[in-house]
């Protein structure tokens, strides 16, 4: 099993190990889950994805870890935090939070049990200070749910992300800051 880094009530977060592409690329790879995400990926992408979250685990303690239901060992979906990398972003380097989940497992809380986890864990044993959430404009679900999360939404951080070509470049960004989610715990 590959190490745990959270735990929730009904939840293992872990950092990604090898075998893991394969099932992320099966399982949460479909047409839905990355409507707003540019469509379904190539495996070689999802390869890379896992080995940027390896490298940012070895280089800076953080990163996507693999969300597993406790009580079927299943994967369920993706989440964490990592730096934002989108080039055309104006704040490339702040620590991004971000998730997906399985389209079966939609409607059950796991995005929220998830994040609520990742967003303490940011603040209180990774010391970050803020974080951001990036979305496609048209993601009218991933944007509510920022909200839901306390966080605010950042106009003055919007982009058009030119590298996906996609109805989704339209990129707006929500943030949110370690004073703001004590307040409201």
């Amino acid at each position: 099993m590959a190490d745990i880094i959270l735990e929730t009530e009904r939840l293992l977060l872990c950092k990604p190990a090898e075998g893991d592409v394969t099932l992320h690329y099966r399982l949460l790879n479909s047409v839905r889950v990355r409507e707003y995400l540019g469509g379904p990926e190539e495996f070689h992408q999802v390869e890379a994805q896992h080995a940027k979250a390896i490298a940012s685990f070895a280089r800076e303690g953080f990163g996507f870890m693999m969300v597993t239901e406790k009580h079927t060992g299943e994967l369920v979906g993706n989440c964490g935090m990592k730096r934002v990398d989108a080039l055309a972003a104006p704040n490339v380097g702040d620590h991004e939070i971000g998730w997906i989940v399985r389209e079966d497992r939609w409607r059950r809380g796991y995005a929220n049990e998830a994040m609520r986890a990742v967003i303490e864990w940011a603040f209180q044993a990774i010391g970050v200070t803020h974080l951001v959430a990036l979305t496609s404009e048209r993601n009218v679900p991933s944007w509510r749910f920022m909200e839901k999360l306390g966080m605010e939404r950042r106009a003055d951080l919007d982009f058009l992300d030119t590298s996906r070509d996609s109805p989704d470049n339209s990129t707006i960004q929500y943030s949110l800051t370690k004073a703001q989610w004590e307040a409201a715990s």
